[in-house]
């Protein structure tokens, strides 16, 4: 481990001098304590309630490996914490019934959660299923803050925490009367259900308490509830138990928060579920089309993660068909088309494609054929000529679009403000565009070099598809004596040569090869 800073050398200074200072009067002063926790309903563990309280004196071994462990401190104990001493004491010292005495083991582990940059030992997480448990509010905060810092640093194996017994003290937690101690128990909860073995854990345990905590009005508490509850709608088997528990309106609701980060993880839940279609009833039945209503809301949200979630959302739910007409009707498209002209790529590969979803059903292709959603095709076609995403999803929408009754409009305000983005025969995948006419012919022959430029993207892409996609249409092209004439001496056909060159060279390998293995 590093050396320490001064800071933590002082830190670690005040902390020897605290211990030593309360260790001449430590029996009295826990009688003090106790006597005043005992008066305090909060802070009585509910498994204890009918326990009759009594007094813990300081038992003989616990007061010698009290002055033990601060040797260890004195002599170096934070350059080596992982020895057999140092976890022997600590253990004692985290399973004593005197508070004071575990507050001192709680104190230690945060203080090795903030510098520790090695794994820390599965002994150790021993010692927190005592902590965890402890009756001092405290030693709670302190357990459970260390706790997340080790998980969130990686310093400790995630299942390893659950096999070891300690999910149920964490869970207990959340029911805690202390914000604080919810908070950090709720942060456990989001990063160990990264693990899918976890949520299926944390999901037979129960989650209601998470549910409670999504409507805390410590936002601390609410993002980290609905951050865990995002992390468990990652299982099919979850949703279930989640939509069962009435998870769904609380989500739905939690998209109107102020706090963007649990808009965010709110929106993300309700996509994973709407990934599911057995659940767009159910989803919809919450207020009058309110989560409709609401997700088109926050397609101008000013946090691009909110705006883009909140695409996906409507995306997964628009795959039913009576859903599309409703997001149609409530005037999506202006939201849509300035998302496309969004300076951020996941916002507007999450708007192209629920675009594409809308286009696929006939009853929405009218609504979407008018010159402003081709416009911003073309302009984005011309912006990202090489992104599949986008390349992929429009030519989909276009060829969507060409079974449209008024299709004999689309093409021109591609051409005009597009620069000839999709001018592809039907070939490949798909990524088919629709036939053009002898008209689009015509077209084309006033922009002769652009379409050269265009073609060029294709043929030098990297995926195979747009190469077989652009040679396809220069072969189609050729066929007219101006496109023939036009090309022949052109770069095009240069770079169509070697292309050529290579790929007989390459059929000759494979012939090499073949005729090998037959032999």
């Amino acid at each position: 481990m590093a050396q320490l800073c001064e800071k933590c050398v002082k830190l670690l200074q005040d902390f020897v001098s605290l211990v030593k200072r309360m260790s001449s009067s430590l029996i009295q002063n826990i009688k003090e304590y106790l006597i005043l926790i005992s008066e305090c309903s909060c802070l009585k563990r509910k498994t204890s309630e009918a326990r009759q309280l009594y007094k813990p004196v300081l038992l003989p071994h616990e007061k010698e490996m009290a002055r033990e462990f601060l040797q260890h401190i004195e002599t170096g104990f934070e350059m080596s914490p992982f020895g057999k001493d140092s976890l022997e004491a600590l253990r004692t010292l985290a399973f004593s019934e005197n508070p004071g005495l575990q507050q001192s083991a709680a104190l230690y582990y945060l203080h090795m959660s903030q510098h520790l940059s090695t794994h820390l030992p599965a002994e150790h997480l021993e010692s927190y299923y005592a902590l965890l448990q402890s009756s001092d509010m405290e030693v709670q905060q302190m357990s459970s803050l260390s706790l997340v810092n080790f998980l969130l640093e990686g310093n400790i194996n995630k299942e390893q925490v659950v096999q070891m017994g300690l999910l149920e003290p964490i869970l207990e937690l959340l029911e805690s009367g202390d914000s604080t101690v919810q908070c950090n128990s709720c942060a456990c909860i989001m990063t160990l259900a990264v693990s899918e073995s976890n949520r299926e854990a944390i999901g037979s345990a129960g989650v209601i308490p998470l549910l409670a905590l999504a409507n805390s009005y410590d936002p601390r508490v609410q993002q980290n509830a609905v951050g865990a509850i995002l992390n468990l709608t990652r299982s099919e088997r979850i949703q279930q138990v989640l939509c069962r528990e009435g998870a769904l309106p609380v989500l739905i609701l939690m998209l109107e928060s102020p706090d963007s980060e649990v808009q965010y993880y709110s929106c993300a839940a309700l996509s994973n579920v709407a990934a599911n279609s057995q659940y767009h009833e159910a989803m919809l039945r919450v207020g009058d089309q309110f989560l409709l209503r609401t997700l088109i809301s926050l397609l101008f949200s000013s946090v691009d993660k909110v705006s883009s979630q909140a695409c996906v959302c409507l995306r997964n739910l628009a795959t039913s068909v009576n859903i599309q007409a409703d997001i149609i009707a409530m005037d999506i498209l202006p939201k849509l088309l300035s998302l496309l002209a969004s300076s951020n790529s996941d916002v507007q590969q999450a708007s192209i494609a629920l675009l594409w979803i809308l286009s696929q059903h006939p009853a929405n292709q009218d609504a979407l054929m008018h010159g402003e959603v081709l416009q911003n095709l073309g302009m984005l076609l011309l912006t990202h000529p090489t992104d599949p995403g986008i390349v992929g999803h429009t030519a989909c929408i276009i060829k969507n679009l060409s079974l449209c009754k008024t299709r004999q409009t689309w093409l021109n305000p591609l051409l005009v403000h597009g620069h000839h983005s999709v001018v592809m025969e039907p070939t490949f995948g798909s990524y088919q565009l629709p036939s053009q006419q002898d008209k689009v012919m015509s077209l084309l022959k006033c922009h002769l070099e652009e379409v050269q430029l265009y073609l060029m993207n294709f043929l030098s892409h990297q995926e195979i598809r747009f190469q077989q996609l652009g040679i396809s249409t220069l072969g189609k092209l050729l066929e007219d004596p101006e496109f023939s004439s036009a090309f022949s001496q052109s770069q095009l056909m240069e770079y169509l040569e070697q292309v050529r060159q290579q790929t007989e060279e390459t059929q000759e390998l494979l012939k090499m090869a073949t005729s090998h293995k037959g032999s």
